[in-house]
């Protein structure tokens, strides 16, 4: 694996702890009396709570605050369509539009002007700054560019970085390889999947040296798998490079980062996020190393803010000072789950991380897909696989159906399916399937729905 250019952590990431805080409580009540008269989403949500911003006593008040929810945005811009009303500047102030993936419901229409985008933009390179990229690197971007926010902030921070960005989206992944081979990129932002993609392609074609070639690091996001073990350590053999994981949203920006010396935990950028984690069912904060729902506060993005946004987004964080030198809080496992992905299959919380944490761990498995349906008022789960050519489908199904029952404790029907069956992505992969009989039966009858979670 190549070596990283060197670097550490800046010095604003390594503050005590208590100055940190005093800083984000600051920014916070800038925030709060900014947007207040301004913002009309949030002056409602303020005015029905009975508060006022400026007669809060932070950070004590900070739990007065109500919270944000994506169904009260998704609402709000339904019935003042097709922008809502969480914007606090006049709507020609804004020159940049992104909205969020969908593949939980309606998507989310986002807007930014110029200063937050900018904003954005600033929070990536402390995503950057941790995975040691600089002005010598070259950074390939394998994918379409759409109206997802995806690597969009990536890109556009990496040019003020200094280094050389190539797009690549329009392109074949054999293409995409080809371009990799002339152009020598050190650098790759994609998915977690598109990565493994990229590699078996590579393998397929006869380039059997992917991990002699240029690559040294290769930053993910946009689905879990940049934390599950099994699924880092296929992505890193494979390129010969440094897997970094991050996660975002659109609504919120980028909010976490892995640093080098601290492989497998997202440091929460505090100093431009107010990170709170609660227990998910009654909203009350958790105790440290508890794993909770994250909740979070742009404290920066002005314009399109949000406040104490529940991002369903499990985690358990630490606070002592990582290897790194940075105080910030460190999410340990990364993202552990997301609180609506859980189904509960007899008896049995059921999460995709858990389900590629087994099935990643057998190379001969190419490409796979869960899916839980509703039968006899029952949930029921299969898994399907797609197997490398040569491999023993006997012997894959009965590991995979092994690794899934000393990890769950259930019996899960697994079967093969041929070769090129399932869906490839670029973007946020679609391998864990709940038809919409199945999702509406656990939503009113699973008493577990919306519980506390410790995965």
């Amino acid at each position: 694996m190549a070596e990283p250019h060197g670097g550490g952590a800046p010095t604003a990431e390594c503050r005590p702890r208590s100055e940190l805080q005093a800083a984000q409580y600051q920014r916070l009540a800038i925030l709060l009396s900014t947007i207040y008269g301004q913002n009309s989403f949030y002056s409602r949500k303020f005015d029905a709570a009975g508060l006022s911003p400026d007669r809060l006593e932070l950070p004590q008040d900070l739990v007065r605050l109500p919270f944000t929810t994506k169904a009260e945005l998704v609402a709000d811009q339904q019935a003042a369509p097709p922008w809502g009303t969480a914007h606090t500047p006049p709507l020609e102030r804004f020159t940049r539009y992104h909205q969020t993936s969908s593949t939980t419901g309606r998507p989310l229409r986002w807007l930014d002007t110029d200063d937050s985008w900018q904003w954005a933009l600033d929070c990536w390179k402390a995503v950057y700054r941790a995975a040691r990229v600089n002005t010598k690197d070259c950074i390939f971007f394998p994918f379409g560019f759409g109206p997802f926010l995806g690597f969009w902030t990536a890109f556009d921070a990496g040019t003020q970085l200094g280094a050389l960005c190539i797009p690549a989206g329009g392109m074949s992944s054999r293409t995409r390889l080809d371009l990799i081979d002339t152009l020598q990129p050190t650098v790759i932002c994609c998915t977690p999947t598109y990565a493994l993609r990229l590699a078996d392609v590579a393998y397929d074609s006869g380039r059997h040296d992917l991990a002699q070639g240029p690559v040294r690091v290769i930053i993910v996001a946009g689905e879990p798998g940049g934390n599950v073990p099994a699924t880092r350590q296929q992505i890193e053999k494979q390129w010969g490079a440094r897997v970094i994981d991050h996660h975002g949203l659109t609504e919120v920006g980028p909010v976490s980062f892995e640093c080098w010396e601290s492989p497998g935990a997202l440091h929460l950028n505090e100093r431009e996020f107010l990170c709170e984690v609660i227990d998910p069912a009654t909203g009350e904060p958790v105790a440290e190393g508890r794993a909770g729902e994250l909740v979070v506060t742009t404290l920066g993005r002005t314009a399109s803010p949000v406040v104490r946004y529940r991002t369903r987004d499990i985690v358990r964080l630490r606070y002592e000072p990582c290897l790194c030198g940075r105080t910030l809080a460190r999410a340990d496992g990364g993202i552990l789950s997301r609180a609506d992905d859980m189904v509960c299959v007899r008896g049995v919380n059921v999460y995709p991380t858990a389900i590629e944490a087994v099935v990643r761990q057998f190379h001969d498995v190419l490409e796979f897909r869960s899916t839980v349906t509703s039968r006899n008022a029952l949930l029921s789960l299969t898994i399907e696989i797609e197997l490398r050519p040569g491999s023993e489908p006997d012997t894959a199904v009965a590991g995979v159906a092994q690794g899934l029952r000393e990890a769950t404790g259930l019996t899960v029907p697994v079967r093969v399916v041929s070769p090129g069956s399932l869906p490839r992505f670029e973007l946020k992969a679609r391998r864990f399937i709940v038809d919409p009989e199945a999702r509406a039966r656990h939503d009113s009858h699973d008493p577990e729905a919306g519980a506390p979670t410790d995965p």
